[in-house]
């Protein structure tokens, strides 16, 4: 079942905390239009929705949903990115990929699912246990699970509030039910000590959650940066993500160097 557009349009106003007449000013309609429209007295055209779902910046696969809801065929098309027609968009995914090592990066789509990886993620999934590997992997469960990174991240406490809050944003933003259920099971997982087993780099750590993963090589230290296609209108392209990690110190980029020359 589809709930009516406008019941859809004044739960997505309220999940941004927009009042209806802060939100009829942004959209340049009277509020008395915008309560029509989301009691049901008056139904918008296709451009309506279209532009009130861009005012509200609801993601592509919902602003979808709301056209099928007010009754006009949805828009914004999904593919695979296996999809020839994806073909660039793919290709710049593998070299932004391939282009990092021997620093770790992956790609992920809306739910955490890990898409591609470098090389050099590899070398860090060293012990996770089997089954958390199994496609299609999750990368906040094999992150989270005591089967999983988890025992060797020095500071779990800190990282899992880090990927906690990234976690919660992205629910406020999608409402999605998948990631509420994710956040549901992860939260109840084993909670780490509050204070890190490791101290924390504090040239970093002023301005920057690290993440502190142990291995043969010592205690590596990252930052992260996440990177979006900018003006996508295709689904698929709209949710991935890329995860690119960079050394936080010259010991955690010296134990990547030598593991790539390593495995070469």
């Amino acid at each position: 079942m589809v709930n009516p557009v406008g019941e859809q349009l004044r739960q997505w106003r309220q999940r941004r905390r927009m009042s209806q007449l802060d939100f009829a000013l942004e959209a340049d309609i009277s509020t008395r239009h915008l309560s029509f429209l989301e009691t049901g007295r008056s139904q918008p055209s296709r451009e309506m929705v279209l532009r009130l779902a861009e005012l509200l910046e609801i993601p592509l696969r919902e602003r979808n949903i709301l056209l099928v809801a007010a009754g006009f065929a949805p828009v914004f098309a999904e593919r695979s990115l296996q999809d020839p027609l994806l073909g660039s968009a793919r290709t710049a995914v593998d070299l932004v990929l391939k282009g990092h090592e021997p620093y770790p990066a992956l790609a992920i789509d809306r739910h955490w699912t890990l898409i591609a990886a470098n090389r050099s993620v590899t070398p860090m999934l060293a012990g996770i246990e089997p089954g958390l590997l199994q496609p299609p992997v999750n990368v906040l469960r094999m992150s989270l699970h005591p089967g999983g990174l988890a025992p060797r991240i020095a500071n779990l406490a800190q990282w899992r509030a880090h990927l906690f809050a990234r976690l919660r944003h992205q629910i406020d933003v999608s409402a999605d039910a998948t990631l509420i259920a994710l956040l549901e099971e992860l939260a109840a997982y084993p909670a780490p000590a509050a204070s890190p087993s490791t101290p924390i780099n504090r040239d970093h750590s002023q301005f920057v959650v690290p993440f502190q993963l142990a291995t043969p090589a010592g205690v590596l230290s990252f930052i992260s940066t996440t990177t979006v296609f900018g003006t996508p209108v295709e689904i698929t392209l709209s949710e991935l993500a890329i995860e690119s990690f960079f050394p936080a110190d010259e010991a955690t980029a010296q134990a990547l160097r030598s593991m790539q020359t390593a495995g070469q």
